[in-house]
């Protein structure tokens, strides 16, 4: 199985990828307004890579619950600098986590190669047409609803059946669009318009996503559900997301979306070690 984004390749299997998340906004909920300033922001992506990131996540709008959309230029004036100056600095793919085709765009022509798409739920073309036209890796996220409306009340009849049949229906839709297969990554968007207990249905059921001849990203960084269930306040969630996340790597995960990346690469290459063992070749 491969993975296309521009110039970039990977053919599974290999060993999972650790993304680094770089948010550069003033309202996310881990860590808003930490790295708004440009400089600090490609500091942290440079940091972030040392530590073992694989690829760097780019956001210049929050996703968290109720947050408030910024504009498109505000969106550009805070990502392509980051984006432009990480390029010319890392040798690791960069993501821009946008769900607005024309930063998507940009951030391309800036020198990204995925685009982080949390609105892969929409009925319109544009931003699969784009992705066609630059050949930018793809990461299509199930959610329910939209950062405003997807914390109210979220109701499934079987959360794991919708979600499977989310990514038939956009597999047929971004093949429409003109989209290669090979430049698809799935995720069954944890948090996104999901209750504590839908989220756990998919975690179980990771497996099932994993046969889906496409890599599959989990994304459970610092996520409120941690905390729900855990009763873990937010600086105190890690341990939780790295005991979901060397179940997944267990399941067949590929791909791990982090804002602790030091901690996830260790908790990923010994869980890669022990599953070594379980299924030696």
């Amino acid at each position: 199985m491969i993975f296309r984004a521009r110039q970039f390749k990977f053919t599974f299997p290999r060993p999972a990828l650790v993304m680094g998340v770089v948010n550069v906004t003033p309202d996310s909920f881990s860590d808003g307004g930490k790295f708004q300033d440009p400089a600090a922001a490609v500091a942290h992506g440079l940091e972030l890579v040392v530590q073992g990131a694989d690829l760097l996540d780019i956001g210049g709008e929050s996703t968290r619950p109720g947050a408030t959309p910024v504009s498109e230029a505000e969106e550009l004036n805070r990502v392509l600098p980051v984006i432009a100056e990480l390029v010319r600095r890392v040798n690791v793919p960069l993501s821009v986590d946008t769900v607005k085709p024309e930063v998507a765009r940009a951030a391309v022509a800036a020198g990204a190669s995925i685009i982080n798409d949390i609105a892969a739920n929409r009925s319109r073309p544009e931003m699969w047409r784009v992705v066609a036209e630059t050949g930018a890796g793809y990461i299509c996220m199930h959610m329910r609803g939209t950062p405003q409306t997807m914390h109210l009340d979220p109701q499934y009849d079987d959360v794991v059946a919708e979600v499977l049949e989310f990514f038939t229906d956009r597999r047929r839709r971004l093949a429409v669009a003109g989209v290669e297969l090979e430049q698809v990554v799935w995720d069954v968007g944890i948090g996104f318009g999901k209750t504590p207990e839908h989220n756990l249905k998919l975690l179980a059921a990771l497996g099932r996503f994993t046969k889906l001849e496409r890599p599959l990203l989990l994304g459970i960084s610092r996520k409120t559900f941690l905390g729900k269930l855990t009763g873990a306040a937010l600086p105190d969630r890690l341990p939780a997301a790295l005991a979901v996340t060397a179940l997944a790597v267990a399941a067949g995960v590929q791909m791990f979306r982090t804002h602790d990346v030091a901690e996830t690469v260790r908790a990923v290459r010994m869980a890669e070690a022990v599953q070594a063992q379980a299924n030696p070749k």
